[in-house]
């Protein structure tokens, strides 16, 4: 069954589930992993919010689906990755 990414809402064909990193669960409250809620996130989203926000930004800040949806710092970024298929992308 093909999963949809929570953040992007980009859906994950079956073949490329087989992938076991292509979707990855994302705790929205980092370092409380017992008790953290989480998300279902394809690869290049759970990249690219690790690399544009610390642990302590993710906890204090962004720790829901809709206010991830709603960063500045993620919106050019969620603009062009519903416009792609890639599952891999390179985060500095």
């Amino acid at each position: 069954m093909p999963t949809t990414c929570e953040l992007c809402g980009r859906v994950v064909p079956d073949e490329e589930i087989d992938d076991p990193g292509v979707v990855q669960e994302h705790h929205l409250r980092p370092e409380e992993r017992a008790e953290s809620p989480t998300v279902m996130l394809c690869r290049p989203c759970h990249d690219q919010i690790h690399a544009v926000f610390t642990n302590g930004e993710l906890r204090e800040s962004y720790d829901t689906i809709e206010a991830l949806r709603e960063a500045d710092r993620l919106s050019d970024y969620l603009e062009w990755i519903r416009g792609t298929d890639k599952l891999d992308i390179k985060t500095e």
